[in-house]
């Protein structure tokens, strides 16, 4: 079975300006991904699909190979799902076929190459079409505001409130990485579809870069759990 790790970091970010390849705990954000990717060993090939030139250099300097894609596939409204089907189509015309993507975020750097180890093992080993990551909570409770001010519970009644111990553990979509056939995504133009699993990470591993405070969170973080 072949699985290749595809990554998406296309050049604009209005977030966090160059966000890709800001420096992150010592190295570019991007080259951990690719780092703990290529570690795997069930990978056979870490790909990076972007429009900026200044990624595909990061890319290929952190050991991965590069996917130069159109700026139809890379513009704000752009989705992730074009992205990656533009690269199994660009792997497929030279002449690889995958059976399985990874296709990790680059703004979610705190896992390890275990986690996607055990989301592959797992992913084969339940026949699975499509594996999300996931953390795991059992004490989260979602409130809504509507559009006349009133609050509402949503995932669980608060007129009747369980014990904490009795209330069911919300599984919640990190976005950390996210595993699939290729033919699920192609026929779904949707990362889910067929039987689909979750791989379980720790709590902690949920947070994302996405504003400049977040930098400074997952930066210590990093360095508390994952840097010996």
């Amino acid at each position: 079975m072949r699985v290749d790790a595809i990554i998406l970091a296309r050049g604009g970010s209005k977030g966090i300006p160059g966000k890709n390849i800001m420096d992150f705990c010592g190295k570019p954000l991007l080259a951990w991904s690719i780092e703990q990717c290529l570690q795997a060993q069930q990978i056979n090939t870490v790909w990076v699909s972007s429009d900026d030139e200044r990624i595909l250099e990061t890319a290929e300097a952190s050991g991965a190979k590069i996917i130069n894609r159109p700026d139809e596939f890379s513009d704000d409204i752009a989705t992730s799902e074009s992205g990656w089907l533009h690269a199994i189509d660009y792997l497929k015309g030279i002449g690889i076929e995958l059976d399985a993507v990874l296709a990790p975020q680059v703004t979610s750097p705190l896992r390890k190459t275990e986690d996607i180890e055990g989301a592959i093992n797992q992913f084969f080993k339940e026949e699975l079409d499509s594996l999300f990551s996931a953390s795991l909570a059992d004490d989260l409770y979602f409130w809504e505001k509507k559009s006349d001010g009133e609050m509402s519970s949503i995932n669980y009644d608060y007129k009747n409130r369980k014990r904490r111990q009795d209330f069911q553990k919300q599984i919640i979509e990190n976005g950390s990485f996210y595993l699939f056939k290729p033919e699920v995504l192609r026929k779904e133009n949707n990362r889910f579809g067929g039987k689909i699993g979750y791989s379980e990470m720790e709590l902690w591993q949920m947070f994302e870069i996405d504003h400049i405070d977040d930098v400074r969170m997952c930066s210590a973080l990093m360095k508390e759990f994952l840097i010996k």
